[in-house]
């Protein structure tokens, strides 16, 4: 009869593997890059404004900004939505989370005459929004905008 008393016996299915699986990890951050692809563009104001370049230290943006656009067309829009100028305070009275002592971030097509604006400022200034902050690009003053074709 024969016994053997070594100690490395083959019998080592069940032994614990110590290498790191990177599947699960790789999958959850695939998972979070889709989620932040698909939210970054809904964070954004899309509407098409030219705006002018400056070279100002840009400020703090905060959380909830309400914005307020003039259209190359002259047309004004809160956020994404289109408003008509005599509604225009009617409508920034009206949002839940706009007050008077918030800022109101004003958009200028570059191609809006100063006239315009300063007839919105006063619109605003009248209706009691005297906080108003002005939005342009980053870069040099009169420096074309991103796109446009250099001479």
């Amino acid at each position: 009869m024969a016994v053997s008393l070594a100690d490395n016996d083959d019998d080592d299915d069940f032994s614990e593997t110590h290498d790191i699986n990177v599947t699960p990890f790789i999958d959850v951050i695939l998972v979070l890059l889709i989620i932040f692809m698909v939210a970054a563009p809904l964070s954004t104001v899309d509407l098409p404004i030219d705006l002018p370049t400056s070279s100002a230290t840009p400020q703090k943006k905060p959380d909830k900004p309400t914005y307020l656009s003039i259209k190359p067309d002259l047309t004004l829009a809160i956020g994404e939505n289109p408003v008509q100028r005599a509604e225009l305070i009617g409508t920034l009275d009206g949002l839940s989370d706009m007050s008077k002592d918030k800022y109101v971030f004003l958009r200028a097509d570059r191609s809006v005459p100063y006239g315009e604006l300063m007839g919105v400022m006063e619109l605003l200034r009248s209706g009691g929004y005297t906080r108003v902050k002005l939005v342009a690009l980053e870069g040099p003053p009169g420096a074309p905008p991103p796109g446009a074709a250099q001479p």
